[in-house]
């Protein structure tokens, strides 16, 4: 009996090491223009960070070890405007894994430069869904979301509605922070509106882009290179449509910001019609990189 039950104790305990939370996403904060003697005071946030994005439960899914999202959160903080308030940008950068390889596919590769926030040593990292804390929190949340949004889009069509409804609702309690980016009338390209493009049903194709491109496209190409490049090519015509609906949205231009090198490769190798199909969608919705795109007829 007493073999029995340690060994199912065992049993659980390497079942409890086997699963892990959503993110396992590299955290950096540094201060290249700050003086030296506050470095270990950023060491600190970027544990608290760190722990805050990679050890909390953002949805109600239990994931696997190899099953957690890549990404990376990169925070240079240029101003110290006072001893526990800073200014700076943050990087973010969410990666998808690609069927039959090992090769990860970006998702999100934005540089947000209304980055401003309070925080003092010792200070706990707090958040809640529904009541704005502190700006630090509420980015690093909101991001969180958008990220989760995205990879559950790229897997399941409209799938990270659930995420980008939570991203709203962080955009809504911060409506009355002093802090810039969350406001409509700030820019056009915010988090205000880049929670606008994500849950704005009227530009829902972009969002079926996505995930064409990526199960009907990428995630076929180890198998069928041919049937995967069709995928990309229904993908292409997704975005098309969407920009003839609305042109210059904020999330098209993410998105072909974060896909221009993928679509250049895997067209430079397609058959004459498909490149020149290609590239004509590829110059009209992203029509400053008309050069880039040129290319691909050119290739052999």
């Amino acid at each position: 009996m007493f073999k029995s039950i340690f060994s199912f104790s065992i049993i659980i305990a390497i079942a409890a090491t086997l699963t892990a939370q959503e993110f396992n996403a590299s955290v950096q904060v540094s201060a290249p223009q700050i003086q030296q003697t506050n470095r270990e005071k950023f060491n600190e946030l970027r544990k608290g960070l760190y722990e805050f994005v990679n050890e909390r439960h953002w949805t109600n899914y239990t994931y696997k070890i190899d099953e957690r999202i890549e990404a990376t959160i990169a925070i240079t903080i240029t101003e110290e405007l006072s001893s526990d308030e800073f200014k700076g940008r943050i990087n973010l950068i969410l990666r998808r894994p690609v069927y039959g390889t090992s090769y990860n596919s970006p998702l999100f590769n934005y540089v947000d430069n209304d980055f401003q926030f309070q925080w003092q040593e010792g200070q706990a990292i707090e958040y809640s869904d529904n009541a704005f804390s502190s700006n630090l929190t509420s980015v690093i949340a909101f991001y969180c979301y958008i990220f989760l949004g995205l990879d559950f889009d790229s897997y399941q069509p409209m799938g990270g509605t659930p995420y980008f409804e939570k991203a709203q609702q962080v955009v809504s309690t911060a409506q009355g922070a002093r802090e810039s980016g969350w406001k409509a009338f700030e820019s056009m390209k915010n988090r205000y509106w880049l929670s606008e493009n994500l849950n704005n049903s009227s530009y829902s194709n972009i969002r079926k882009a996505m995930y064409t491109f990526h199960r009907r496209g990428l995630d076929v190409m180890s198998d069928n290179l041919e049937n995967g490049r069709q995928g990309a090519l229904e993908a292409l015509e997704l975005l098309q449509r969407a920009h003839r609906e609305k042109p210059r949205l904020f999330y098209m231009q993410l998105v072909m910001d974060a896909k221009r090198d993928e679509f250049i490769n895997i067209f430079s190798d397609a058959a004459p019609m498909d490149k020149t199909k290609a590239v004509n969608i590829l110059k009209e919705i992203d029509p400053s990189h008309a050069n880039d795109y040129q290319k691909i007829i050119s290739s052999q």
